[in-house]
């Protein structure tokens, strides 16, 4: 069994290396594994970082690399997309190209699917001791509830039009067995994509099992990307869309050609 690892890197250079390494050493139970990166032409020195990387595990044959360069950034969603056309994983796992979850719990987010147990799973931050408050900007108290408030309004929309009673809808951790999304198309670009994946996959049949995850908030200071003026209103299209349109297509996820026209490092797809 193979895990692919997708990670959208967009103006991480404070962590993405960090997180590279980090997702290279984590043992997976049971299973290989691969990580595809997206990296969205970062004007950080992000996309040099990614090169570096591939470079240095090019001669490993232990953990198959990806590295598939953007022409711009065109949105997380996009990234993801691209990510998941590529992926050849029985279990794709979504993420984050920031320190904000714990890469050692990959051990117990695969368990259930490994197991036979489950065919999605939710890495849940409110099942952990901070519960609702999972946001703490240093100094910023206001703030911190504000979005905190926010994300619990969100979710009990996204509950109410889905009848489901989730914990944490918005999570970064989504994994699933690759079949699942077999016959789904998906269109969202930015942040909006958590919601269509998460949508579309429970209306397909599949209701995710959750687990508790660590999570430690990062300020807008830090780099965090949403924005809360625009992103709400493209989440609650994305509810909406999700629940009530054709979840289906011609193919679940197609690559967008422009974005392969440079090339990965030397054997990083080897």
């Amino acid at each position: 069994m193979k895990v692919s690892v997708i990670i959208a890197v967009f103006n991480e250079a404070s962590t993405v290396a960090v997180l590279l390494e980090r997702v290279w050493k984590q043992s997976l139970p049971k299973a290989a594994k691969e990580i595809i990166i997206v990296e969205s032409n970062s004007t950080d020195g992000s996309r040099e970082l990614v090169r570096e990387f591939v470079a240095r595990h090019a001669d490993d044959s232990s953990t198959k690399i990806q590295a598939i360069f953007e022409t711009g950034p065109k949105g997380k969603g996009h990234a993801i997309r691209q990510g998941l056309a590529a992926a050849t994983g029985d279990i794709l796992l979504i993420q984050d190209a920031d320190l904000e979850y714990d890469v050692a719990d990959y051990p117990k987010l695969l368990e259930p699917i490994i197991e036979g147990r489950a065919a999605f799973v939710l890495g849940s931050r409110h099942l952990g001791p901070d519960r609702w408050r999972i946001r703490k900007f240093e100094g910023r108290g206001f703030q911190s509830a504000f979005m905190n408030v926010g994300g619990m309004l969100f979710h009990a929309f996204f509950n109410t039009l889905f009848a489901t009673r989730l914990t944490d809808p918005t999570s970064m951790y989504k994994v699933f067995r690759s079949d699942c999304i077999d016959g789904l198309s998906f269109s969202c670009d930015r942040f909006d994509f958590d919601f269509e994946l998460l949508g579309k996959l429970i209306r397909a049949g599949h209701t995710p099992l959750e687990v508790p995850v660590s999570y430690r908030s990062r300020g807008f200071d830090e780099g965090k990307k949403i924005r809360i003026v625009r992103d709400p209103v493209t989440w609650i299209f994305a509810i909406v869309r999700s629940r009530f349109a054709r979840i289906g297509g011609a193919k679940h996820v197609a690559a967008d050609k422009t974005d392969y026209n440079e090339k990965p490092a030397p054997r990083a797809s080897s």
